[in-house]
C-alpha cells in the first residue's frame, strides 16, 4: 500500500519552514514601513497572503532545486514507501485435513497475531493539518452562502443613486449594489458582483452618516477588497496552525480598515465626524457569523486603534491603486517561486555516502549497531557492496558485543549479511549466513533466510553448486510444465527440502504478505511432485486469501497461478489473473512518482529537436523472483527527458512481470541526460527506452 504521509510530509514540512520565512520577512518589512500609510502596509500583507497561497502549490509543481545547505533545515524527502498489514484469511474455505487448510489456519493466526503499526506523529500532523484547512475552508464556505441567501433576500436600499454618485465621483466604473437587510453592521461583499448591505435603520441615519458610511464599503470596492480578503482567508486556512499567520491575519484586517479610512477621509470627511460616526455604529450594532466572508464597517476588536489613527493628524494618509497591489502580489509569487523549488538533498545518489571507518568508530563508541546499518543501506542502495559487507561485518560484531549470540538482533544482522551476498551473487555464501542466523532458532527476522533457503533448494542445491543464471537451474525447467510431467524439475532440485524451509518460513510469517510469500513458493514445490497439482492449487488460493489487496507480493502469487493454470490448458482461468496482476504492477510503478507535471510540452525527436544524450546509466537489477524463475526479457518504456536530465513520465509500453518492469522503472530514474535541444534551447523530449534482462 501506498504510503501517502511519506510523500506529503517533506513537502508540508518544508513548507511550513517556508512559510515562516516569508511571514517574517513581511513582519520586518511592514515594520520598516510603519511611518509610511496604511495603504503600503496592507499592501505588504497581501503580497504575503498571496505567496503563502503559492508556496504549496509551487513545492508540488515546480521541478526540485536540490541545495546541498538546505539539508540542515529540510526535511528529506524518502520517496515512496509500501506498507505491508496484517490480511484475514479469504472466504475460499480449504477443505479440512489438506495442506491448504493448515495454511489458512495458520493465515488467521498470522494475522491476529500481526502487531499493529504504532501512530507515527508525521500521520498525525499531516491528518491535524488537513482537519484545520478544511474546516477553515467549510467556515469560509458557509459564511459565504449565508450572505448569498441574504442578498437574495434583500431589497434595493433608498440609498442606491446615493451610492451610484459617490462611486462615480471615487472612479468605480461598475455597478455597485447597494441593498437593504433586516438588521446587521454595513458590510460590503462579492468578488464578481460586489454588494454593499446597508441595515433597515440606516432610514433613520442622519445624511451625513448614511454618506459616511457608503464612502467606507465603496472605499473597499475601489481597493478590490473583496479579493484580497479571499487570499488572506486562503492563507490563514493553509496556515492555521501558525502563530505568525493568525497575527499576520489580524494585522491584515486593521491595515485594510485603516486604508479605507484614510480614503473616507480624504474624500473631505471631518475627523472628528467620522470618528463619531463609526463608534455609534460599532455600539449599536454587531458583527454575525457572516462577517467572516465580507468586510464588516467597524468591527469592536479594531475600533480603539482605528479612532487613534483617525484623530492623529501627524498619520501619513496615502492611497495605492489596484495596479501597485497586483504589482506587489506578482513580485511576491516570482520571489516564493524559486524558494518553494529548493528541497534538500537528502536522496541516496544525491547525498555523499558516510567515510566507512569514521562510522564504525562513532558507532562502537556510542554501542550502536544501527548507526551502521543505516550507512550500510546507503552504500547497497549505491550498489558499493565491498562497503557496504565492511559495515554489516561492523554491526554484527558490535551486536554481539552488546547482545550477545543468542539476540534477535544478532541473528538479523546475520539475516542482513546473507541477503547482501545474494546481491553480490554469492549464494553459498549468503546461505552459511542463513543457517548460522536459524541455528539460534526459528523467528520472525529469519523469514527471508528461510524462503531463500527454500527457493535455492527448489531451483538449484549445494551438490550441483548452481548460479542463478545456470541453464540447468531456475523454474524455466517446470514452470510450464504439462500435468502429465508434473514431476519434471531442475536438475538438483529437492522439493521435499525445500517444503520444510518454506513451512517454518510459512510458521514465522507475522503479517499477511509474508505468509502469502511462503505459500506462493510452497505452491511451486508442490506442482513439481507426482500428484502434486490440487495441493498446489489450493495453495495458490490460499496465498492470494491471505496477501494484501493490491501488494507486491499477491501479483507475484496472481503471475505464478497464471502460468500453473496455462500450462494445464485453462488459458481462460488464467487471463483475468494475468490483467489483474498487470494492474498492480502498474499501480506501483505509478506510486513511483514517475509522472510529472511538465513546465513546457515534450517534443518529438527529429528535424530541428536535437536528441537527449546519455551522460550516465545504472543497469537494473534482477528481482529476486525473476532470478529465480530464470525470466529474461525486454521491458520497453516510454519517458520524457525534461531540462533538467532525468527521466519523467515514464510508462511501461511492454513489460515482463515478476517485478522487472518495476526494477527497470527504479534504474531509469536515476540515469541521467544531456537534455535534448530545440534552437540551442534545452526542452523536454520524448523517448522510448528499451531494458533487456539477460541472466549470464
Amino acid at each position: 500500500m501506498f504510503n501517502w504521509t511519506a510523500s506529503a510530509w517533506p513537502i508540508l514540512a518544508s513548507a511550513a519552514l517556508k512559510s515562516t520565512l516569508v511571514l517574517g520577512a513581511a513582519w520586518l518589512l511592514a515594520f520598516l514601513l510603519r511611518k509610511r500609510s496604511a495603504a503600503a502596509r496592507h499592501m505588504v500583507w497581501t503580497a504575503c497572503a498571496a505567496a503563502l497561497v503559492a508556496l504549496p502549490i509551487f513545492s508540488l509543481v515546480l521541478p526540485a532545486l536540490r541545495v546541498r545547505m538546505a539539508n540542515a533545515l529540510l526535511p528529506a524527502d524518502t520517496g515512496i514507501v509500501f506498507r505491508t498489514t496484517a490480511g484475514a484469511a479469504g472466504s475460499r474455505a480449504a477443505a479440512p485435513g489438506t495442506e491448504a487448510a493448515t495454511v489458512a489456519a495458520n493465515g488467521r493466526r498470522a494475522a491476529a497475531a500481526a502487531p499493529r503499526r504504532a501512530i507515527d506523529v508525521k500521520d498525525v500532523a499531516i491528518v491535524l493539518w488537513m482537519a484545520g484547512l478544511v474546516a477553515g475552508l467549510l467556515q469560509m464556505l458557509a459564511a459565504s452562502m449565508m450572505l448569498w441567501h441574504t442578498r437574495r433576500r434583500a431589497r434595493r436600499s433608498p440609498d442606491q443613486d446615493a451610492a451610484d454618485s459617490l462611486a462615480w465621483s471615487l472612479g468605480i466604473d461598475h455597478k455597485v449594489e447597494v441593498l437593504e437587510t433586516a438588521a446587521g453592521m454595513p458590510m460590503t461583499f462579492g468578488v464578481l458582483r460586489p454588494t454593499v448591505l446597508l441595515p433597515e435603520d440606516a432610514r433613520t441615519w442622519s445624511e451625513d452618516r448614511r454618506r459616511v458610511v457608503l464612502l467606507h464599503e465603496l472605499g473597499h470596492v475601489l481597493r478590490g477588497d473583496a479579493v484580497t480578503h479571499l487570499i488572506a482567508r486562503t492563507a490563514l486556512a493553509l496556515h492555521w496552525w501558525n502563530p505568525l499567520a493568525w497575527m499576520t491575519w489580524r494585522e491584515f484586517l486593521k491595515e485594510r480598515e485603516r486604508a479605507t479610512d484614510d480614503l473616507v477621509l480624504g474624500a473631505g470627511t471631518t475627523a472628528s465626524d467620522y470618528a463619531g460616526h463609526l463608534l455609534e455604529i460599532a455600539r449599536t450594532m454587531q458583527v454575525g457569523p457572516a462577517g467572516a466572508a465580507g468586510m464588516a464597517m467597524a468591527r469592536p476588536s479594531q475600533l480603539e486603534g482605528r479612532l487613534l489613527a483617525i484623530l492623529d493628524a501627524r498619520v501619513q494618509r496615502g492611497r495605492q491603486g489596484r495596479a501597485a497591489a497586483l504589482a506587489a502580489v506578482l513580485v511576491a509569487i516570482a520571489i516564493i517561486a524559486p524558494l518553494a523549488a529548493v528541497r534538500a538533498q537528502s536522496q541516496a545518489e544525491q547525498n555523499a555516502p558516510p567515510e566507512v571507518e569514521a562510522t564504525i568508530l562513532a558507532a562502537n563508541a556510542q554501542k550502536n549497531h544501527e548507526i551502521l546499518d543505516q550507512a550500510a543501506a546507503t552504500y547497497e542502495q549505491l550498489r558499493r557492496y565491498a562497503e557496504a559487507e565492511k559495515l554489516r561485518q561492523a554491526s554484527l560484531a558490535l551486536t554481539e558485543q552488546v547482545s550477545g549470540q543468542t539476540s534477535k538482533d544478532y541473528a538479523q544482522a546475520l539475516v542482513k549479511l546473507g541477503d547482501l551476498a545474494r546481491r553480490r551473487g554469492a549464494l553459498e555464501e549468503s546461505r552459511g549466513y542463513y543457517n548460522k542466523a536459524l541455528a539460534f532458532g526459528d523467528r520472525p527476522e529469519a523469514f527471508s533466510a528461510l524462503v531463500n533457503l527454500g527457493r535455492d533448494a527448489l531451483l538449484f542445491n549445494k551438490t550441483n553448486a548452481q548460479r542463478p543464471g545456470d541453464a540447468a537451474g531456475g523454474l524455466a525447467a517446470f514452470r510450464t510444465s504439462p500435468p502429465q510431467e508434473a514431476g519434471a524439475r531442475p536438475a538438483g532440485s529437492d522439493p521435499e527440502k525445500a517444503l520444510q524451509y518454506l513451512k517454518r518460513a510459512r510458521n514465522v510469517a507475522n503479517n499477511g504478505n509474508d505468509l502469502g510469500t511462503a505459500i506462493t513458493w510452497m505452491a511451486l514445490a508442490r506442482q513439481t511432485q507426482p500428484e502434486g497439482d490440487p495441493d498446489a492449487e489450493s495453495l495458490y488460493r490460499a496465498a492470494m486469501a491471505t496477501e494484501d489487496a493490491e501488494s507486491p507480493e499477491l501479483a507475484l502469487t496472481l503471475e505464478f497461478y497464471a502460468q500453473f493454470l496455462k500450462a494445464r490448458d485453462r488459458a481462460v482461468e488464467a487471463g483475468p489473473l494475468e490483467s489483474r496482476a498487470k494492474g498492480i504492477r502498474k499501480a506501483r510503478i505509478q506510486a513511483m512518482g514517475t509522472r510529472t507535471e511538465l513546465t513546457t510540452p515534450a517534443y518529438k525527436m527529429g528535424g530541428e529537436v536535437k536528441a537527449p544524450k546519455l551522460l550516465f546509466k545504472l543497469e537494473p537489477e534482477y528481482s529476486e523472483e525473476a532470478r529465480s524463475a530464470k525470466l529474461q526479457g525486454s521491458v520497453v518504456l516510454k519517458v520524457v527527458v525534461d531540462v533538467d536530465g532525468r527521466a519523467k513520465n515514464i510508462e511501461v509500453v511492454n513489460g515482463v512481470g515478476l517485478g522487472l518492469d518495476e526494477q527497470a522503472v527504479r534504474a531509469i530514474q536515476r540515469w541521467r541526460f544531456q537534455p535534448g535541444e530545440l534552437a540551442g534551447v534545452a526542452v523536454p523530449v520524448m523517448a522510448q527506452i528499451e531494458v533487456n534482462f539477460k541472466l549470464m
